[in-house]
């Protein structure tokens, strides 16, 4: 594997790959993180002047919006588009391909061996300077910085799957390795000394062991849910704002069923419901629209934590679907976004898979 190394840190050098991108005219807008250096608010930009990469924090812990989602109404445009996505970003926007949201074909996509995400109210509140420095030491010792989100602390699948460029850094450097044909053609010329050389396996061992120990943890404190009693009882405190799935990079729907005339509350069931039963809880349907929603996509959550982060009444959404999607994806050894040419079982029909039921 050709990989070009960086002598600057990984921000800096992907910073100047995706300028010299633009200026270059290679790709004509960069979908990346930003951030104010006046003010230090951030958030998921899309630019088309090079002069604009001067706010550009490509690896910047945060995830202000799930940019596998915001790249899937951008992708099909025709325009060429340099995208720096987290490994669960770029599985997130994998799942919406197969799904005809979006297209590989105009894309470089960039993303790195990620060390998670803080939640967004340390974002809000401003920590973010104090934060920054001691996660990029962590990291860089395969340890886990604190206050990340919980899906985070879980995460197994923290190396990029299917990148064209993946960046892994370690405390002794880093390196910008080319993974496909497109990532070559489109760094030619770009400067940096090129040799053959993979991720470091013991920096990804390491960062692996601490991850599953948290998912253990993460799992078991998740197990009063188990059931459809603890289902309800912990979705029982559900709100109704749908925030949950406004921002998963899986529900696409432009018509959510649940935001239909089927649940409308001036609906003859409204009130038939409400004579028969003598009292009805509003909003009504939470824990059905939770449940039909886990039903859904379960098999394609990629455990991003947007859910979770912004979820009013603070459910465990995340976790909940992150361990339900991988018991059912397990059942066909399927991991979401792993490849976009891999079907998502739910649409694959086989008629052996009936005999368990008889």
């Amino acid at each position: 594997m050709n990989s070009i190394v960086m002598k600057q840190d990984a921000s800096t050098a992907i910073r100047e790959l995706l300028a010299y991108l633009l200026s270059s005219s290679r790709v004509d807008a960069v979908l990346t993180m930003r951030q104010v250096p006046e003010t230090g608010s951030c958030d998921l930009g899309l630019i088309t002047d090079p002069s604009g990469m001067v706010e550009a924090e490509p690896f910047l812990p945060v995830m202000t919006a799930n940019a596998g989602q915001a790249l899937s109404s951008i992708s099909m445009s025709g325009k060429r588009i340099a995208a720096v996505l987290k490994p669960c970003e770029l599985r997130g926007f994998t799942e919406r391909v197969k799904r005809e949201q979006g297209s590989f074909d105009n894309l470089l996509t960039i993303s790195s061996i990620c060390g998670g995400v803080f939640p967004l109210e340390k974002v809000i509140s401003g920590d973010l300077e104090k934060l920054v420095p001691r996660y990029i030491e962590k990291t860089a010792r395969a340890e886990a910085p604190r206050g990340l989100r919980e899906t985070c602390k879980a995460c197994e699948e923290f190396v990029p799957m299917n990148a064209d460029i993946s960046v892994s850094v370690t405390e002794h450097g880093s390196l910008m390795h080319l993974h496909s044909d497109r990532a070559e053609e489109y760094t030619e010329g770009f400067e940096g000394e090129r040799i053959e050389a993979r991720a470091d396996q013991s920096h990804i061992d390491r960062m692996m062991k601490s991850r599953s120990a948290a998912k253990g943890k993460l799992f078991q404190s998740l197990e009063k849910s188990s059931g459809l009693d603890g289902l309800v009882d912990l979705f029982g405190k559900c709100v109704g704002c749908h925030g949950c799935s406004r921002v998963c990079p899986i529900c696409y729907c432009q018509h959510c069923d649940f935001e239909s005339i089927n649940f409308d509350y001036n609906q003859p069931y409204f009130q038939e419901s409400l004579e028969a039963r003598g009292a009805l809880r509003l909003p009504p349907d939470t824990i059905l629209f939770q449940l039909g929603r886990l039903t859904h996509m379960s098999f394609s959550c990629v455990g991003c934590g947007m859910c979770s982060d912004v979820c009013p009444v603070s459910i465990p959404v995340a976790g909940i679907f992150k361990k339900t999607g991988e018991r059912t994806a397990g059942l066909f050894d399927y991991v979401p976004g792993r490849d976009s040419e891999e079907p998502i079982p739910v649409m694959v029909f086989k008629e052996e898979e009936l005999g368990d039921i008889g």
